[in-house]
C-alpha cells in the first residue's frame, strides 16, 4: 500500500510487528485510518500489503447503513478466516460498526482480539503490544466523544500524495429519523481554526495540491466553539496557505449557507466551484418526517442563489428513496425536483432500516423493491442530465489533475476536473506524453464516455 508520512519522522530500526490495515467507510474514517497508521509507524510498527505475511490486521470499520455494515462484516470474516487457518496471531477490529455494536459484535464474533471504538483510536499501539504481548484482558477501548475533536496530526496517508482529506470537525447535531451517526459520532464538535490551519500546513508540505474539507455538517463549522458558524473565516485561513491549487467543500447542510460564505466561494481562486449539499428528499411531508429542518422552497431558493453568483458552479447532492411512507406524489415530487435543478452530479440510495434510529419505528415502510424501482427511476433521470451535462463540455478546455496511469498504458491517464470529487464522482481519460500523477494540466474535451469524459492534454504539466 502506497503511504506517505506527514510528518518528518526516523523509521524505527526494527519493527515491532508487523500488521495489514483495512479502510473502510466515508473520508472521514480515512482520517481517523490514517492517525492510526501514523501512530503504529511511529511506534515501530510495519505496515506490509499481504495480511497472510502479518503479525495481526486492523480492520477499521463504517457502521452507516446496512450495505456498509455487511463490508464491514466481510472484512472482518476474511481476517478471522486467516487467523483460524493460523496466518494472523490477531485481528483489532475498530471504528463506527465497532462503536455502534460494541459487546455485541464481540458476542457474535468471539474470535475479534480487541475492538477499538471511535474515540479509542489514539490507544492503537497499546492495544497491537497487548495483542501480540498475549495479553487477554481490557479487549474493548472505548471512550465518550471528547469536548473537542481529536487531533489528526502525524498521519501516514493512505490516499494519493497529491490530495487529501481535512477533518475540521466531529459528530453530529442534527438528529435525522434515519440516521445513526451521532450514536457512533457524539455531538458536533469543532476543531479550533488553529488545530485546522497546523494540519493543513503540514498536508501543503507533503505535496498535496487539492484539499477535501470534510465533516458531517461542514456549514455548522463553529458554532459550538465559538458561538456562530466560522466557516468563512477558516476558508480565508486556508487559502493563504501555499501549496494547495484545489480547495473542496464536502458534506455542505442547507442551514447557514451565508450570503457571506457564497461570496466568498464566488470569490476565491483556489476553492473550487464544487458544492457538495446531501439533500436527501424534496417533499416537505418527506423532510417533516426525515426530520431534516429544512423546506423544499427555501432549498430551491438558496439553489438559484448558488448558480446565479457561483460561475461554472457543480452541485452534487444525495436522496433517499423508500422512506417510510413515501408515496407516489411525494416521489414524483422529488422528481420533479431533480428535473428542476438539473444536479450535474448526484446519488440515490434506497432507505436502509436503521434499528435504533426514531425512523424504523415509523409506520408504513415500504417493500425494497418499491425503493430499489424508486432508486431506479430517479437514476434514470439523472442520467439524462448528467449526459447532457457531459456533452456540453466537448470541445472546451479544462484543467485536469492526473490520479493514475490507465493500466497497461504508457501515455493514458485518469484524472479529474474541479467537478468531480475523488472516489465519489467521474473521471477524465486523459492522452498526453510526460504526465505523472499529481500533475495539472489543460485539457481539450473530445468525447464523452458515458458519465465521463476523454480528454487530450493540450498544455504543459504544472
Amino acid at each position: 500500500m502506497a503511504a506517505t508520512f506527514t510528518d518528518n519522522l526516523q523509521l524505527a530500526q526494527a519493527a515491532k510487528g508487523r500488521y495489514a490495515f483495512i479502510s473502510l467507510g466515508c473520508p472521514k474514517n480515512t482520517v481517523d485510518s490514517e492517525r492510526m497508521l501514523g501512530l503504529l509507524q511511529l511506534d515501530g510498527y510495519e505496515l506490509i500489503d499481504d495480511p497472510t505475511k502479518a503479525d495481526f490486521a486492523i480492520v477499521n470499520t463504517c457502521g452507516f447503513i446496512e450495505a456498509a455494515r455487511n463490508e464491514s462484516f466481510a472484512a472482518i470474516d476474511e481476517m478471522l478466516a486467516l487467523k483460524r487457518a493460523g496466518d494472523l496471531r490477531g485481528v483489532i477490529v475498530s471504528g463506527c460498526l465497532a462503536e455502534r455494536q460494541q459487546q455485541a459484535l464481540l458476542e457474535e464474533r468471539p474470535d475479534i482480539d480487541h475492538l477499538v471504538g471511535v474515540f479509542g483510536r489514539d490507544e492503537v499501539t497499546r492495544v497491537a503490544d497487548r495483542l501480540l504481548g498475549g495479553l487477554e484482558e481490557q479487549r474493548l477501548v472505548f471512550h465518550p466523544a471528547p469536548a473537542r475533536p481529536l487531533p489528526d496530526t502525524g498521519r501516514m496517508r493512505i490516499t494519493p500524495r497529491h490530495f487529501a482529506y481535512l477533518k475540521i470537525s466531529e459528530g453530529c447535531d442534527r438528529l435525522c429519523t434515519f440516521c445513526a451517526i451521532p450514536k457512533m459520532r457524539g455531538k458536533h464538535a469543532t476543531k479550533p481554526i488553529e488545530e485546522v490551519i497546523a494540519e493543513a500546513k503540514q498536508l501543503a508540505s507533503d505535496g498535496v495540491r487539492e484539499l477535501v474539507v470534510v465533516a458531517q455538517d461542514t456549514t455548522y463549522y463553529g458554532m459550538d466553539l465559538y458561538g456562530e458558524p466560522r466557516l468563512v473565516e477558516l476558508l480565508a485561513e486556508l487559502e493563504k496557505i501555499e501549496g494547495f491549487d484545489w480547495i473542496r467543500l464536502m458534506y455542505l447542510y442547507p442551514m447557514y449557507f451565508s450570503d457571506e460564505l457564497i461570496n466568498a466561494i464566488a470569490a476565491s481562486e483556489r476553492i473550487v466551484p464544487y458544492l457538495d449539499m446531501p439533500l436527501q428528499h424534496a417533499s416537505d411531508r418527506m423532510l417533516k418526517r426525515m426530520q431534516r429542518r429544512v423546506s423544499s422552497g427555501p432549498t430551491r431558493e438558496l439553489i438559484h442563489k448558488l448558480r446565479e453568483r457561483i460561475p461554472g458552479l457543480t452541485l452534487r447532492t444525495t436522496f433517499i428513496t423508500g422512506f417510510p411512507g413515501e408515496t407516489d406524489a411525494d416521489f414524483a415530487e422529488l422528481c420533479d425536483f431533480v428535473e428542476e435543478s438539473r444536479f450535474e452530479r448526484l446519488g440515490v440510495f434506497t432507505y436502509s432500516l436503521e434499528p435504533d434510529t426514531p425512523a424504523a419505528r415509523l409506520p408504513n415502510h415500504l417493500p425494497e423493491e418499491v425503493k430499489a424501482e424508486r432508486r431506479d427511476v430517479l437514476m434514470e433521470l439523472q442520467q439524462q442530465l448528467a449526459f447532457a451535462d457531459a456533452d456540453s463540455k466537448v470541445g472546451r478546455t479544462i484543467d485536469v489533475l492526473i490520479d493514475s496511469r490507465v493500466p497497461g498504458e504508457d501515455s493514458a491517464w485518469i484524472g479529474r476536473t474541479e467537478a468531480d470529487a475523488p472516489d465519489v464522482d467521474c473521471v477524465a481519460y486523459v492522452t498526453g506524453e510526460g504526465l505523472k500523477p499529481g500533475d495539472l494540466v489543460a485539457c481539450e474535451v473530445v468525447a464523452r464516455n458515458d458519465y465521463d469524459l476523454v480528454t487530450v492534454a493540450v498544455g504543459e504539466p504544472r
